[in-house]
């Protein structure tokens, strides 16, 4: 049976007006990244009468631009892959095994979402500084101690997710790879792995993004060294003006890695989304 006409229209109303609630702002982004900073500081015109790509040059040399892509570049990646390395083994350990306090572990691991990350700020900037004081491991201002600090919020998650996903994945696979000869470890990377790339690749887009586009915890502990592109972005805001078509530029920039990832991994997300979270 077709839906009603009105339901169509509706339908094509809602979806018009979701459309242009979402490109508006990335058009007027994208052409004020392209007028001379005396435009977009005057009246707002929808049409540029100037179109330059100084703006685009100039963000590198504001602000060490390149420098801040490095730090998140590092940052992120290893974010990533710490945590999905860890979240591997884990969730199959969950998944797999029964131990005593396994229940606990999983709601435990789960309800430190349940949590805003400003709660855990101070903490984490006392610890860092009195394990540098007492060891002279410098994790305040260092790349390592916002790895760790990330690791906090996209770990549990990553964990929780590939549990149910590695749930999902039959357990004769497992049995079948035992039978053949190989250990746990064999069954886990030439059996479970493969047949968990999905959910692998959804929890890697999803900590990587984490670490990306984080503000707070990047603001308070990195230094003129160790900082990222989140906030590195604040310099091009001054004292005597602030630079808004460089700004519009840079976050352009910004946004093309995470942006260009997504596309090209959507498929593989999407699916281990949904498989991770049905059982």
């Amino acid at each position: 049976m077709a839906p009603p006409r009105s339901f169509l229209w509706s339908r094509r109303i809602f979806l018009t007006l979701l459309t242009g609630f979402v490109l508006v702002p990335v058009y007027v982004m994208v052409s004020s990244s392209l007028k001379p900073l005396a435009d977009v500081t005057g009246a707002f015109r929808w049409l540029p009468t100037e179109l330059t790509v100084r703006p685009y040059i100039d963000i590198w040399s504001t602000v060490p631009l390149g420098r801040y892509f490095v730090n998140s570049l590092i940052v992120a990646g290893a974010a990533t892959v710490c945590s999905v390395v860890i979240a591997v083994f884990s969730a199959y350990a969950v998944s797999r095994y029964s131990f005593r306090g396994k229940r606990v572990f999983t709601v435990t691991v789960l309800s430190t979402q349940m949590f805003p990350g400003i709660l855990f700020l101070l903490p984490l900037f006392l610890i860092y500084v009195n394990i540098g004081n007492a060891t002279g491991i410098a994790l305040f201002g260092s790349r390592g101690g916002l790895i760790l600090t990330y690791l906090t919020f996209s770990l549990p998650f990553s964990i929780w997710m590939l549990i149910g996903y590695f749930d999902s994945v039959p357990r004769d696979l497992d049995e079948a790879a035992l039978v053949d000869g190989c250990g746990p470890l064999g069954a886990l990377f030439r059996v479970v792995v493969p047949a968990a790339v999905p959910g692998i690749v959804a929890v890697a887009v999803y900590a990587f993004m984490t670490a990306w586009g984080e503000v707070l915890f990047a603001s308070v502990m990195t230094n003129d060294t160790t900082r990222t592109l989140a906030v590195g972005l604040q310099g091009y805001s001054t004292l005597n003006d602030v630079y808004w078509n460089q700004i519009m530029a840079a976050s352009l920039v910004v946004s093309v890695p995470v942006v260009a990832g997504f596309l090209l991994l959507q498929r593989y997300l999407v699916a281990g989304l949904t498989a991770g979270a049905v059982k």
